[in-house]
């Protein structure tokens, strides 16, 4: 049974058994997040110490991802594929499912999706900590080694910024394309009921007015990738011959519908027939995430595979520093891709490693 099913007095028996102290007046959201910090899984050292890459292999550990790559030997890692936090409302690098589920909705518009929160300094924040993130992938990628990153597309900006700012080179944004996604754009109708200046004659008045208008939010259809590249050293072909890395992969294994060239644009529902033959990638199912998984945001498995093929050769060590629930991880097992997993929450460890014993 999870811990989110259990009352606040049963965590807080759980906590007395494991001698835990601070119990008092913590939410049930701190008292859970207190019952994992003392039973994390094994970790990667969160020190300077380098360890070595054979260790690592084929590995999900439990951390912080800055801390763990900087245990990383340098110019080891072929790739780096991730999703990390967009720093949406209540989606920075703190966050987590428990406390985001116990906040419900944005904590300043009521009745407000999660992630939906408008703040000038969301950009900002998420720059100064990808910037750190970046200085780390970019020490330990090889040359020519390519680091994509999923963004939203109000902040994928401040991710770009500080992956070119840590030493990359940006050289194409690629577009997720999707149909199925939630409206954001909301009435007025919840502001203008709560207007106390305003008669009940007025506000029925005003409603009547802004019925067909809404916050300035179209529909989301595009998950922006940034693809970025660590310097080659000489030509492409010298890297290639001394990195494996630096080119890219054009063989059959990664054209798209008919045979199509590679492009910078993927649908993930069908759409229209001319565009599916050249676009077109699955979403996940149930299925293929498991009805376990509780992820907030899981992408296809068939999206990452493709992507790792097209930026890497066949045994290539791909690092995801923000596993999740572990598709990459499950990506790099079905295309004989060698991966090294990160992820700082513990319930979704373990959602990584039961899919990955499942693949």
């Amino acid at each position: 049974m999870s811990l989110s099913s259990k009352t606040i007095p049963e965590l807080k028996t759980m906590c007395k058994e494991k001698n835990l102290k601070g119990v008092s007046g913590k939410s049930k959201a701190d008292l859970i997040a207190l019952l994992e910090a003392s039973s994390v899984p094994p970790s990667l050292p969160q020190t300077s110490t380098v360890l070595s890459l054979d260790a690592l292999l084929n590995t999900v550990s439990q951390g912080d991802c800055i801390s763990s790559m900087k245990s990383m030997p340098a110019n080891s890692i072929d790739m780096v594929c991730t999703d990390p936090p967009y720093f949406l409302d209540g989606l920075g690098d703190d966050w987590n499912p428990t406390a985001l589920e116990k906040k419900g909705s944005s904590a300043v518009i009521g009745n407000l999706p999660k992630g939906m929160k408008f703040d000038r300094n969301q950009a900002r924040k998420f720059r100064e900590f990808y910037t750190k993130v970046s200085v780390e992938v970019f020490r330990i990628l090889k040359p020519g080694g390519a680091f994509l990153s999923f963004s939203s597309p109000r902040l994928y900006h401040a991710m770009a910024t500080a992956v070119e700012e840590a030493g990359f080179e940006i050289r194409d944004m690629l577009g997720w394309i999707y149909t199925q996604s939630q409206v954001k754009a909301f009435s007025q109708d919840h502001i203008i009921e709560k207007d106390k200046t305003l008669t009940a004659e007025q506000k029925q008045a005003l409603k009547q007015v802004c019925r067909n208008w809404k916050t300035p939010q179209l529909k989301p259809a595009i998950e922006p990738i940034c693809l970025a590249v660590k310097p080659i050293e000489g030509r492409y072909i010298d890297t290639f011959q001394a990195y494996g890395t630096g080119l890219l992969n054009t063989s059959d294994e990664t054209k798209v519908g008919d045979g199509y060239f590679p492009s910078n644009i993927l649908t993930a529902d069908p759409v229209e027939e001319t565009l599916d033959k050249v676009f077109l990638v699955p979403k996940p199912t149930k299925v293929e995430k498991g009805e376990y998984n509780t992820h907030l945001s899981v992408k296809p498995v068939n999206l990452i595979s493709h992507l790792i093929k097209l930026f890497t050769k066949d045994s290539a060590i791909v690092l995801d520093p923000f596993l999740g629930s572990g598709t990459t991880a499950v990506a790099c097992k079905h295309s004989n891709r060698k991966y090294i997993g990160i992820e700082i929450n513990q319930e979704y460890v373990k959602i990584a490693e039961k899919r990955l014993k499942d693949a």
